[in-house]
């Protein structure tokens, strides 16, 4: 039995790659694209081209070695045009589960030394948790309570790279890639995701997106709805009697203020969905508000959702959001969409432990983004692929090849581990400056049927 569904799952991943194969061009290229992608999935801590090359090719491993650096490093395949046909393989399995309900906006952050690979600067590491040289590449997921996929990938490239024309062409940037913020980025992303016609979700974000003025209004502009947090400081007007805000307001107040002056009968214990079966609670408040605009009532403005979440044991109100879903929505319905960005933490986790998204050791542009691709593609296999696994199975496809190297292997040219305190923060992402923004996700395994509850912050 266990050979059987080994082998069916070996013939999946083989239908799978090539459809892949359909879209980089060159034939050539077919051989390098499946020995990467078993690379990605295969057992093995590290996902670097070396320990990739001995496990797929170990009796030739330096040609192999070179085969692979030059595919993910030099070849020009597009990168768009194997999301999209990811997108197309693996929505409809996405699907079974239940229509796409979110689009995620958010970033992850890799730890780099030197100055040299591409966009790498002194800027804030989420995954240590602080400042420091890293590389940041904002993306956009579809997602719904099942798994999330990244449609849209890219490096954002500090100010000073941006600048930097000796740096731009060693590394390869593109000539016309001017600076954009992260939020420039992620809008750009929505625009693109639009206008593409893939199905529509609300827009969840943090509140390193959500404080953004301009972005909220650009998402409405798009004729989006959102749920962001945002900061307790933001200010906003209170609604008046029938839950309208009078256009006479005195002065705005904060989120903060607004919440603390709520009666106990404004909050609610709320339970609400992580994953597909878990179930979480906290007490929560929402009122309808205007948001203020320089400290004045706009008219131009619509009423929305201010979102509260006050855990039980805690001094003062943790999490804030504003949200443009109907004023009609119910209230475990609102809160249960808001909690579902939990899900980019847990993908992320997995794509970098899993499938080695981080693992990248090239300078260059077009490797940074090749490898993420590649990443992304083996990671929507095994999401493909998860509902085949009984609840018993192991996590490692039984068809894969053993790594020829040891998992402790570090490959040549390799950066030097993450300079932390606490190694376990080179596998798990840390929190955000803003603690009640993002929750630190539990370590676990994409390839198995049954969820775990991630902790809580």
């Amino acid at each position: 039995m266990g050979e059987r569904r080994a082998d069916e799952s070996k013939s999946r991943f083989e239908v799978y790659v090539a459809g892949l194969r359909s879209v980089i061009g060159h034939a050539d290229r077919g051989k390098p694209l499946h020995d990467y992608c078993v690379g990605l999935v295969a057992p093995g801590e590290r996902k670097s081209v070396e320990p990739m090359a001995a496990l797929t090719a170990p009796a030739r491993t330096g040609p192999q070695h070179q085969s692979l650096l030059h595919f993910v490093g030099e070849a020009p395949w597009s990168d768009e045009q194997v999301l999209a046909k990811v997108r197309e393989m693996v929505q409809p399995a996405l699907e079974r589960h239940g229509p796409i309900e979110a689009w995620i906006i958010d970033d992850t952050s890799f730890p780099k030394q030197g100055r040299h690979s591409v966009g790498v600067a002194r800027q804030y590491c989420g995954q240590l948790g602080k400042q420091d040289n890293c590389q940041v590449a904002v993306s956009l997921s579809i997602a719904n309570h099942q798994a999330s996929l990244p449609v849209a990938y890219r490096l954002y490239l500090p100010q000073d790279w941006a600048n930097d024309r000796a740096r731009r062409r060693k590394t390869g940037v593109p000539a016309d890639l001017r600076f954009q913020t992260k939020l420039e980025i992620a809008l750009e992303q929505l625009q693109w995701a639009c206008a593409a016609g893939l199905p529509r979700g609300v827009v969840l974000a943090d509140a390193a997106y959500g404080y953004d003025t301009k972005l909220r209004r650009a998402i409405t502009a798009l004729g989006l709805a959102y749920v962001t947090g945002v900061l307790p400081q933001t200010t906003v007007f209170a609604p008046g009697t029938g839950g309208r805000v009078p256009e006479d307001e005195p002065r705005p107040i904060t989120a903060k203020e607004r919440a603390l002056g709520l009666a106990r009968r404004a909050w609610r214990k709320i339970t609400w969905r992580e994953g597909t079966a878990e179930r979480l609670s906290s007490r929560f408040a929402r009122v309808r508000v205007r948001v203020a605009h320089r400290d004045k009532l706009s008219a131009s403005r619509a009423d929305e959702w201010l979102l509260i979440e006050w855990p039980k044991g805690e001094a003062e109100p943790t999490k804030y959001w504003l949200s443009t879903l109907p004023e009609e929505i119910a209230f475990d319905r609102l809160v249960d969409l808001t909690k579902l960005r939990w899900r980019i933490e847990r993908d992320y986790q997995e794509l970098k432990q899993e499938v080695g998204l981080g693992h990248f050791e090239g300078r260059g542009w077009r490797g940074f983004h090749h490898h993420a691709t590649l990443c992304i593609a083996a990671y929507g296999f095994l999401i493909s692929e998860k509902e085949t696994i009984p609840p018993s199975g192991s996590r490692r496809t039984g068809w894969l090849p053993a790594p020829s190297l040891s998992a402790r292997h570090r490959s040549r040219g390799a950066a030097a581990a993450p300079r932390t305190t606490y190694p376990q923060l080179d596998r798990n992402p840390a929190p955000t400056p803003d603690p009640g923004a993002r929750r630190k996700p539990a370590a676990m395994s994409r390839l198995r049927r049954a969820e775990t509850k991630p902790n809580l912050c």
